[in-house]
């Protein structure tokens, strides 16, 4: 009982934090910046409905979103990684593919910030499993 208290509070901290820091950084300004806000915004909602009533068709909707939350993670660190990439090749056209890749991982956008999405996927499938687990 105790535990599936803290995942939930944690869940909703990570997600609320995460929302906040992205809200706080304009991470809004064209549609592709508005998928994670988006993920995290049907996470929460369903979270907070599967707390107070469970059924198949909800948790299924659910693992859907976490499905796409964590396919979100993925796909942001492509974007960033790609567009740090970008920008290096810009400033030196010369260096080679590999020196380029290690730079782009410490560009101007932080790379691996979006794997925060898979994160918070798993810590929301580990508070289902454990919902499931205590029916």
């Amino acid at each position: 009982m105790r535990l599936k208290r803290t995942l939930f509070i944690t869940l909703l901290f990570i997600a609320i934090g995460t929302v906040m820091e992205l809200y706080l950084l304009e991470h809004y300004e064209d549609r592709l910046q508005l998928i994670p806000i988006v993920c995290i915004a049907l996470l929460l909602v369903l979270v907070i409905v599967l707390r107070f009533q469970k059924s198949k068709g909800l948790e299924w909707i659910y693992k859907l979103v976490l499905l796409l939350t964590s396919a979100s993670g993925v796909y942001g660190v492509f974007l960033h990684l790609n567009a740090n990439y970008e920008f290096e090749q810009e400033m030196r056209p010369s260096a080679k593919a590999w020196d380029l890749f290690v730079e782009s991982l410490s560009g101007a956008l932080p790379t691996l910030a979006p794997a925060s999405m898979i994160v918070l996927a798993l810590i929301g499938y580990s508070y289902l499993t454990l919902l499931k687990q205590q029916q």
